[in-house]
């Protein structure tokens, strides 16, 4: 069945909450907001002040989780410092959802063949439903980051960044040292994202929301401390309930579209396989890749 996708080319603040109006879709409870809060260095992630009306509007909580490799995240302690140097902190409320242990599991569906759950900061459970706030751009390993990425690899706590990066195979944070030099097939990591992914839609039901903002668009992620500028002009703001129709209409412009960097990051799509995750995401009902875009 098709879904909508809500478009405009105006990129601003403002813009973000017009679009999350039209979806009309109320956030109820306690509201997480998932954001990419850059990595030390990184030139291209979208800052707070971006963000703050639309976190606003819902009175979001911004949740982040420690990642699985060298950087100024990787560790509780580190990650606050960056967390304040670029004012997220100063800004809003954030919740650092493993910055302390136990972790949790929630379950992933019937159709999961890589991971057996998906590892979450213990606090993931405090909420009750999500904006998935996206900087849609390229990803070193995935090809593309966008809704999807943010619901797997972004919601997970270290070790479940591990679990999903090894398929599966390495469920703990100390095994960061290890995932590195054991990696899977590169569609066994893209089928677990979509696995992860799966798990949160159906821990939130059909409490969520989805932007994606194509600005700055680089083939490397915000997870980069060292990335490449961005290679296409701005495209614009998309709005919607399903992550994978999302993320293919981010593809699909990206893929039509005349840009003279256009080419260099369709290249980091098909070298990674990108759209693999958005197959395997389509497959096991995380959402559908038929959609219907409406500009506005």
């Amino acid at each position: 069945m098709s879904s909508k996708v809500y478009f405009t080319k105006t990129i601003t603040p403002e813009k973000v909450v017009e679009m999350f109006n039209i979806i009309d879709r109320d956030l109820p409870g306690r509201v997480a907001v998932k954001v990419h809060s850059g990595e030390d260095g990184n030139q291209n992630y979208l800052h707070p002040e971006f963000w703050k009306p639309v976190v606003d509007r819902v009175s979001g909580t911004i949740v982040e989780c420690n990642t699985a490799y060298g950087g100024e995240r990787n560790t509780t302690a580190k990650h606050r410092r960056l967390l304040k140097k670029h004012k997220w902190t100063d800004v809003f409320d954030v919740d650092l959802m493993d910055a302390e242990g136990p972790d949790i599991e929630i379950p992933v569906g019937p159709d999961a063949v890589h991971l057996k759950s998906d590892i979450m900061g213990k606090t993931f459970n405090n909420y009750d439903s999500m904006l998935v706030l996206s900087h849609f751009k390229g990803h070193p390993m995935g090809g593309f980051g966008g809704a999807l990425k943010q619901l797997s690899i972004g919601c997970s706590s270290t070790a479940g960044k591990c679990n999903i990066h090894s398929a599966g195979k390495y469920t703990k944070a100390e095994d960061q040292d290890v995932i590195w030099d054991d990696l899977p097939p590169q569609d066994h990591f893209l089928e677990s994202m979509a696995e992860a992914a799966g798990a949160v839609v159906d821990h939130f039901g059909g409490n969520m929301v989805f932007i994606n903002v194509m600005s700055n668009l680089s083939v490397d992620c915000d997870c980069c401390a060292i990335a490449e500028d961005p290679c296409m002009d701005d495209i614009g703001i998309l709005v919607s309930l399903d992550p994978v129709a999302i993320d293919q209409a981010c593809v699909d412009l990206v893929y039509n579209s005349k840009d003279k960097g256009r080419d260099h990051f369709v290249e980091r799509i098909e070298t990674r396989h990108g759209i693999h995750t958005i197959e395997r995401a389509s497959e096991i009902n995380v959402g559908s890749r038929e959609y219907e875009l409406i500009e506005v």
